[in-house]
């Protein structure tokens, strides 16, 4: 029986039942105002609410859709009325996410999703970069959000994590933030999914298991939803497969105690070689108690290969990391260090070109997603992400343009998405656009005070202008003091090294403190630890890396008071020239900067970001934990690397026959490190040695007997086997020398 029409601003909304989809439904469009008269409804109740002209020409366009889907809907216009008609209710709340998108002028559509998991981590701890200051208010707002671009539910991650207990930006309680969360899920009728690593020291301890299933169990029971339990194998965590699994059929016992429909989840992430044969010779013998396996960061086998070795009745949802730039599942190829350095790991970042292509890389292998997510800096992405999960072959510029109108309220505000992406194409000095990008914004940001999402893009095209002309400054001052020192003139150099910001720099970092600012009020982002409570740095704090030094200004600064402090003219005079000389090879040699993609032209790179989104067979540069300003070199700070057993490669051709080669290398990179091998066209220059100092430098001869052909390859592999994220081999900067 239809309940009492709803009134509205300029419309009728009528439900014809009061089912918590329905009622959601009309809770966003009246949030919207939305302008015009509009029947939601069920397929099935459609007809009994309209009459006359109405209903005949419904009839007609019942007649030709498909039978019901879970979550289709059908929308279309007759007369001056709008049509919302879920296949279920899901349906009718994504029918209306479908209007509030379009506007107005929606085309009529009948959709179905291609995914069936279409859902966003959601992390409510003191490592996230803006989650950990929302209030219950604030994440139902978030999941409004996400309803309208098609996720059907969110992943919550446990009180109990790789974190710490608490984070100062707390609104409540971990426990009962969980607990509200849940309860929204279960007022908006989607998913509330529970990630839930295992944390325990050593679950073959009695005391250690029960521990877990008694804190397992106090956690789900207090839910009021809990519709999917996923597990990680790792990454966090360290329980080695024939541990796992007893522990989680246990888990999922408890589970449907409270939660009989709830499904259960487990990825092989951060297993060895050996523990991924276990992990696939425990699946083989299919646990009823296992719905499917999840796929995510710091897995050794390739999603395909997995795919392959899972048993057919069990679904694969793919766990992308959506949130990081770098040191990560999907670093972005080629970045100009200047940005790696200042913006870090975890920036604002809309990369709609790039997130397209990893969803329709895989999407054949998969059935849906749940995104890794670290906060609000990858909003555009998570709704992307939602709505190619409904047809991955939906135009990229159509769902950015839908992003703007809903949320900005200007389709053109796609354009400035698409523009930062193309920022980060290419070296920072000559890419010209990245002025083009921030003089769009500051044209629009009159138009769009205090909206958080604006600002967000704001603060990314300012920073990004604001690298690239200091990128330009200091590398103007690092070649003016070289030129100085050609001539011995230190005092000189100094004088250079020392300059200043020019008065639009220093205008850009003041507007970067200002917008920072107001993403905090507005929205909770913490670019800043001190500012803001950000946990750390590479937590997308990149404010406190506003100032980091792009040129060589404190070691090169460090080389001169050395050489100053020498008594001997001659000694000086030698170290002078060896510092002037620098990086340059002589006659007939080879440099190569690596980490910096616009200075190593003997690295191999592999496939690439095309066909190879993960990086398993490709070169990746990579940035150091550390700085120019703790008198590291900038072409330490960067370095190359590739995963697992892919050895970093240097390629030369046309080498001299007749000359004798040495090689200089230095290793240089994040604060962990494992043995390196070096061959030389498949001969051990080399073995398996520690990094006993970072940076350090090794020379090594290379046997003439190697390069009389005219080629030499060099292979820098870790050991075989291992799991973890794959990283740990990092080489800095390569010198082929004549001897």
């Amino acid at each position: 029986m239809a309940q009492p029409a709803l009134s509205h601003d300029s419309g009728v909304i009528t439900v014809p039942h009061a089912t918590s989809q329905a009622l959601a439904a009309v809770t966003l469009l009246d949030a919207r105002h939305y302008a015009g008269s509009v029947v939601v409804a069920r397929r099935d109740e459609m007809a009994g609410l309209l009459s006359g002209t109405d209903k005949m020409l419904w009839n007609k366009r019942l007649k030709n859709l498909p039978p019901p889907t879970p979550e289709a809907y059908t929308v279309m216009c007759i007369g001056d009325r709008v049509i919302i008609a879920g296949d279920d209710d899901r349906g009718i709340l994504f029918g209306v996410g479908y209007l509030l998108r379009k506007g107005p002028d929606a085309p009529d559509i009948h959709a179905a999703p291609q995914m069936a998991f279409r859902a966003h981590q959601i992390g409510y701890r003191f490592k996230n970069n803006s989650y950990d200051a929302f209030t219950l208010a604030m994440f139902e707002q978030q999941v409004r959000d996400l309803a309208v671009f098609g996720a059907n539910g969110v992943q919550w991650i446990a009180p109990v994590s790789d974190d710490a207990a608490e984070s100062p930006l707390f609104t409540a309680a971990p426990f009962d933030m969980a607990i509200g969360v849940s309860g929204l899920m279960k007022k908006y009728g989607l998913d509330f999914d529970l990630y839930y690593p295992q944390m325990g020291d050593d679950y073959t301890k009695p005391a250690t298991r029960a521990a877990e299933l008694a804190r397992f169990e106090d956690l789900v029971k207090h839910l009021p939803k809990v519709d999917a339990l996923y597990i990680p194998g790792g990454d966090p965590g360290h329980t080695q497969p024939d541990v796992l699994f007893p522990v989680v059929a246990a888990e999922a016992a408890i589970l449907h105690r409270y939660h009989p429909r709830a499904t259960v989840w487990l990825s092989a992430q951060g297993f060895d070689k050996t523990q991924y044969e276990r992990f696939y010779a425990l699946l083989a013998k299919e646990p009823d108690w296992l719905t499917g396996v999840f796929f995510g960061p710091q897995s050794r086998d390739p999603l395909p290969a997995q795919r392959a070795r899972i048993p057919a009745r069990y679904k694969l949802i793919f766990y992308p990391d959506i949130a990081h730039t770098m040191h990560a599942q999907f670093p972005v190829p080629r970045w100009d260090p200047a940005f790696a350095l200042t913006e870090g790991r975890e920036p604002i970042n809309p990369q709609p070109r790039a997130q397209s292509h990893i969803v329709r890389h895989f999407a054949d292998d998969i059935d849906g997603f749940v995104t890794y997510s670290e906060g609000v800096n990858d909003d555009v992405n998570k709704m992307l992400w939602s709505q190619l999960g409904w047809n991955i072959n939906t135009n990229t510029d159509a769902i950015l343009a839908d992003y703007g109108r809903y949320f900005i309220g200007d389709s053109g505000f796609a354009n400035g998405l698409t523009a930062l992406e193309r920022n980060w194409d290419g070296p920072a000095a000559g890419n010209d656009g990245i002025e083009q990008t921030l003089a769009f914004f500051e044209r629009m940001a009159p138009s769009h005070p205090d909206n958080w999402r604006f600002e967000m893009a704001w603060y990314r095209a300012t920073y990004d202008a604001y690298v690239r002309r200091r990128a330009i400054a200091e590398r103007m001052r690092e070649a003016q003091a070289y030129a100085a020192l050609t001539t011995g003139d230190m005092s000189a150099a100094r004088l250079a090294l020392a300059a200043t910001d020019t008065a639009d720099i220093s205008a850009l970092r003041t507007r970067l403190f200002d917008l920072a600012g107001k993403l905090y009020s507005h929205i909770g982002l913490q670019l800043s630890v001190k500012l803001y409570g950000a946990s750390a740095i590479e937590r997308g704090a990149n404010l406190d890396r506003v100032d980091a030094s792009l040129n060589d200004r404190v070691w090169l600064t460090r080389q001169m008071d050395e050489i100053g402090a020498l008594k001997d003219p001659l000694q000086r005079a030698a170290r002078l020239k060896v510092l002037v000389d620098g990086d340059t090879p002589p006659q007939g040699g080879f440099y190569d900067d690596l980490g910096d993609p616009a200075r190593e032209p003997h690295l191999v790179r592999g496939p690439g970001f095309a066909t190879d989104p993960e990086m398993y067979e490709s070169a990746i540069d990579g940035i150091a934990d550390m700085t120019p300003d703790d008198g590291w070199r900038m072409a330490w700070v960067s370095y190359a690397e590739t995963l697992y057993e892919v050895p970093i490669t240097l390629r030369y051709d046309r080498l001299d026959p007749g000359t004798a080669y040495r090689l200089k290398i230095v290793y240089a990179g994040e604060g962990y490190a494992l043995p390196i091998r070096l061959t030389a066209n498949g001969v051990v220059l080399r073995d398996f040695s520690d990094r006993t100092s970072n940076p350090m430098t090794v020379e090594l001869d290379v046997p003439q007997t190697l390069t009389h052909h005219g080629g030499l390859t060099l292979e820098w592999t870790r050991p075989d086997g291992l799991g973890g994220s794959g990283r740990g081999h990092q080489v800095a900067q390569v010198w082929l020398l004549p001897r």
